[in-house]
């Protein structure tokens, strides 16, 4: 009996015992169960900062967009599409390709990556300028063209063009190329750096928008030197027949002669006469006539001579004639009286505002005509009109107007 109570004494000591293998195990399961949760609530959405592999760790840098697009022959290239179809696509090929340089440069990739962008974009190239060409030349309509003639603003709607194409493709091959270079995980790309932006927002950011300024002051300078001789030449015309004031009056006057012998009236003489005058006022552009565009201030100045006669035309009447048999009055009292009436229309129209109201329709004139034109060039130009005293030597007198904006 006492040796049966000792053996199960010694069996519930060995079942009570600590057991190292039974430790392994229960901490090996814990640890997988502590993973498993682990990786269900926070692994998927760590996965795109832990597990970055090391070629898609991309660190922005500095740098200035460089381009080897020649702007001289840029804008008769897009002027002419169909004239110069292989010079539309080297001037696609290298304005694209400027775009994707700078990408590879902000994105600090190595120079290897950098040969494989342009060995990749060689690839996309036929189909994309193909594309490009295509959609340029159907926004380039017939109208536009006769628009762009007529105003001279062939390069700004031009560029204008380039703009809204090369937009819409910037990004399509940006981010085809990139996707097949930059092997990434789940379509993340971990970035870091200066100025950090998608490859797609660099590119039309510092470079398109760049690219494009630089093309849209070329155009309006050039348009405008095209466009200056043909809008002296419309000014000119349209101020002569347009631009003018005409003031017509009425004025008379009489005159009375007696002939007297020893203090009796013997004969008289009484006329009365009236004219009527036409007095144009206007402008000699023979004399001064320019145009001149400030960039800096974005202001087309057009400068025109002081208003002045042009002509004066005085039509006599005779109302009243009554000649004695003496004869009293004679040619040189008609031509007397005909100077008097000339010169007193004449002192009265100088003396009125005339001259101020040719100034003002002078300008009016000047913005129907000339603000299509300088909005067409650029929106933000301004339009002022100056007069010059262009009549007395070594004087100059200006009188400016304050800029004219018409939306």
């Amino acid at each position: 009996m006492a040796q049966r109570n000792q053996q199960q004494h010694q069996s519930a000591n060995q079942d009570g015992a600590f057991s190292p293998l039974r430790l392994v195990i229960f901490l090996g399961a814990l640890t997988m169960l502590g993973l498993i949760i682990y990786r269900y609530y926070f692994g998927e959405s760590r996965a795109g900062y832990t597990n970055v592999p090391k070629e898609v760790q991309i660190k922005y840098v500095p740098s200035d967009f460089r381009t080897d697009v020649d702007l001289e022959n840029a804008l008769p290239i897009l002027q002419n599409p169909y004239r110069y179809s292989r010079e539309f696509d080297q001037l696609i090929h290298d304005f694209n390709l400027s775009l994707l340089n700078h990408v590879a440069n902000r994105m600090n990739l190595s120079d290897s990556l950098k040969a494989a962008v342009r060995q990749q974009y060689e690839v996309h190239h036929p189909y994309i300028s193909k594309l490009m060409f295509n959609d340029f030349v159907a926004l380039s309509d017939t109208s536009a063209a006769l628009y762009g003639t007529w105003y001279q603003t062939e390069g700004a709607s031009a560029v204008n063009v380039l703009n809204e194409v090369a937009s819409k493709y910037t990004c399509f091959f940006i981010n085809q190329i990139m996707a097949t270079l930059l092997k990434t995980e789940q379509g993340k790309i971990y970035v870091k750096g200066e100025k950090v932006d998608t490859p797609c927002g660099v590119a039309l950011t510092e470079g398109l928008q760049p690219m494009i300024a630089r093309l849209r002051e070329k155009a309006a300078i050039e348009d405008f030197s095209k466009s200056k001789g043909i809008l002296e030449e419309r000014v000119e015309r349209a101020i002569a027949e347009l631009g003018t004031m005409e003031i017509r009056d009425r004025k008379g006057i009489g005159a009375s002669r007696q002939t007297k012998v020893f203090g009796m009236d013997v004969s008289s003489t009484e006329m009365e006469m009236s004219a009527i005058s036409i007095l144009k006022v206007g402008f000699k552009l023979d004399k001064y006539f320019d145009i001149e565009m400030s960039q800096k201030s974005g202001i087309v100045t057009v400068t025109l001579p002081e208003p002045e006669i042009l002509s004066h035309e005085v039509f006599p009447r005779i109302d009243k004639l009554d000649v004695g048999w003496l004869r009293e009055i004679d040619q040189t009292d008609f031509n007397k009286n005909m100077d008097l009436l000339r010169r007193e229309f004449r002192q009265e129209a100088l003396e009125s505002d005339v001259m101020d109201k040719s100034k003002k329709r002078a300008v009016e004139l000047m913005e129907t005509m000339l603000l299509p034109v300088i909005k067409g060039l650029n929106p933000r130009y301004q339009l002022k009109v100056r007069f010059k005293n262009v009549n007395t030597y070594n004087t100059e007198k200006d009188t400016a107007k304050e800029p004219v904006i018409r939306d």
